[in-house]
């Protein structure tokens, strides 16, 4: 009885993540050590890249590395966007200028014009303006890396926080595409063999900013966090805060994936071994090319198809009036004070709720409601876009719960699709939008409380 009992406890001591360590660790070294013996190797020079292996996976230098080409993806991403998103802006609204001669010289009703130009066509335009050029310089770096074989290393790093997570190392690779599209990140899951962990890299996803959060991440670091700096030192600025809110909503991820392995999703974490690809030189222009055609067009038919129609329909209800306010005023003044509580206003909850097709319609929705126009609206200049937010009392804690309930709030209509068609279950589905929007909620409620308490504001 005594031998079986011993038998049962050292059973259950297998089940560490340290004895299942040891056991790999053994069996490489024993492998490794029958090949030394009997295999006889002409020398040679120590392979280069076992040194810069053993500086990009090291415990000191791995993660300040990733945190540093992180930051250098996105000051890129910023810095190259602004002069193609403006030229595309003033092309578009050039084609705009013809369309509305066009509806003039037929005499087209004034309705129409509203619901195709101002409402179809500007919502159509501003997607397309604000979220091409990003794209554009976005996925082909990320593809540039994952060519040269250093992902695989990012993978390696971040197994570390994974596992004591309860998660899967290959998550990592998951949420680095979400930070194109949690949609391709969703369907990207599958390389994760375990049912639970993948699911727990489904639910925690949407912790990354997508391409459609960048633009309101970007932008309102830019007019409130580092408006006080010059020019040449504004953009550094906005990239450290939007690298600041992208650290926390890896943090998030890795919270929320321990509270699941240990409460909805319990079970024992798999164990990840991962050979280290060959780092090879990419080929440029070719890389660049299949991350545009494949990647970057690909997202932007996606969200023009969705954007599209949800133009169309906040034109309408916009424009369509029940007693002395339209639609859209009456869901505000209705939403306004649970708003209030979060540190935003009504508008801006009511354009999170219509940005749930596509998150690039957030921000001309919420300058819809707030210019009272119906229809969508673009402005000349960015101090011009500040001086309507610090009109509707706007300060710089509306603008960091602005960014952290677009970062953590529920993913898009495409992705939550795309959960359910993977997982073929309403429950998970739900939990996926329902899960992010408390956490949302939560963090904005608590910031607000905390500084106006402190009298920060």
């Amino acid at each position: 009885m005594e031998a079986l009992e011993q038998l049962f406890k050292y059973s259950q001591s297998l089940r560490s993540s340290s004895i299942r360590d040891d056991i790999v660790r053994e069996i490489y070294q024993t492998s490794r050590t029958l090949c030394n013996e009997s295999i006889t190797y002409p020398k040679k020079q120590t392979d280069p890249t076992q040194k810069l292996d053993q500086i990009l996976t090291s415990p000191i230098w791995g993660f300040p590395i990733m945190l540093a080409l992180l930051g250098v993806v996105i000051y890129l991403t910023i810095w190259g966007a602004n002069i193609p998103s403006n030229a595309l802006a003033e092309l578009f609204a050039i084609g705009e200028t013809y369309l509305t001669q066009f509806f003039q010289a037929i005499h087209a009703p004034e309705w129409l014009h509203g619901v195709l130009v101002l409402g179809l066509y500007r919502g159509t335009s501003w997607v397309i303006s604000v979220m091409l050029p990003p794209m554009a310089i976005f996925f082909p770096i990320f593809a540039l890396l994952e060519n040269y074989g250093y992902l695989p290393r990012v993978a390696f790093n971040m197994d570390r926080l994974f596992k004591k997570s309860g998660g899967h190392g290959k998550q990592s690779l998951t949420m680095a595409m979400g930070f194109g599209c949690n949609a391709a990140a969703i369907v990207s899951t599958r390389i994760i063999e375990s049912p639970r962990e993948r699911m727990i890299a489904i639910l925690t996803n949407n912790f990354v900013p997508c391409n459609g959060r960048w633009p309101i991440l970007i932008l309102l670091a830019t007019l409130f966090m580092a408006a006080s700096y010059s020019t040449g030192v504004q953009s550094l600025v906005t990239t450290a805060v939007v690298m600041g809110i992208v650290l926390f909503g890896i943090v998030v991820t890795l919270t929320v994936s321990w509270i699941l392995s240990k409460t909805l999703l319990r079970g024992i974490p798999t164990h990840y071994t991962l050979e280290l690809p060959p780092y090879r030189t990419p080929k440029f222009w070719n890389t660049i090319l299949r991350a545009t055609l494949d990647k970057t067009l690909f997202v932007l038919k996606r969200a023009v198809i969705i954007a599209a129609p949800a133009g169309l329909l906040t034109w309408i209800l916009a424009n369509i009036t029940i007693g002395e306010h339209s639609i859209i005023q009456h869901i505000v003044n209705f939403l306004d004070p649970f708003a209030q509580l979060l540190g935003m206003d009504g508008f801006i909850l009511m354009a999170f709720i219509f940005g749930l097709p596509a998150n690039e319609i957030v921000l001309p929705v919420l300058l819809m409601g707030y210019l009272s126009t119906g229809a969508l609206i673009e402005v000349d200049n960015m101090m011009e876009l500040k001086e309507i937010f610090l009109n509707h009392g706007w300060t710089w804690l509306t603008a960091l719960n602005v960014m952290l309930f677009s970062l953590l709030h529920y993913p898009c209509g495409t992705t939550l699709y795309t959960i359910y068609k993977e997982t073929n279950s309403l429950k998970w589905a739900t939990l996926s939008a329902v899960i992010p929007t408390v956490i949302a909620i939560g963090i904005t409620f608590a910031t607000t409380q905390i500084v106006r308490a402190l009298g920060w504001v």
